[in-house]
């Protein structure tokens, strides 16, 4: 299997086609992601979505992958976040990035325009596990206290 990762000065390389799109860039440094934008003009209704094209392609090394979450600014200013957050992007996945979009504005559309920041990518390290059947857990202090147990 090739490799497509490089660690230099604690960054990795990614493969990146940029076709229509941008080449992501981080905002700040040391910011987690880097923002994603679109490569098309489109309006979301109050309550619609709408699956925004980047024109970007990767090439993630197995062992990797890539998450879309969410931009807080547009979240809070505008209630546009992503359906699936965070969006899986696996090692072996070549098609474009695309990233689908809700408004949750119950009154106003948002409108959107080429090279308008939609999204944010964050590139992560995930293990592969072998899931190993038995008949108990382990016992644990939280046990099996799920949703709100620790409170508000």
């Amino acid at each position: 299997m090739p490799r497509y990762v490089r660690i230099v000065n604690d960054m990795i390389d990614v493969l990146i086609k940029t076709g229509d799109g941008f080449v992501p860039k981080y905002s700040n440094f040391g910011d987690a992601g880097v923002d994603l934008v679109t490569t098309e003009d489109f309006t979301i209704e109050p309550g619609c979505r709408h699956l925004a094209k980047t024109g970007i392609s990767i090439a993630l090394q197995d062992g990797y992958a890539a998450f879309v979450h969410p931009r807080s600014g547009l979240a809070i200013k505008s209630g546009i976040t992503v359906v699936n957050a965070p969006g899986t992007i696996d090692a072996g996945y070549r098609g474009e990035i695309m990233v689908c979009l809700l408004n949750m504005d119950k009154d106003s559309a948002k409108e959107f325009k080429r090279g308008d920041r939609i999204a944010q990518l964050v590139v992560q390290k995930v293990e592969h596990v072998h899931f190993v059947e038995v008949k108990e857990l382990p016992e644990s202090l939280r046990g099996t206290a799920g949703f709100g147990s620790t409170g508000y």
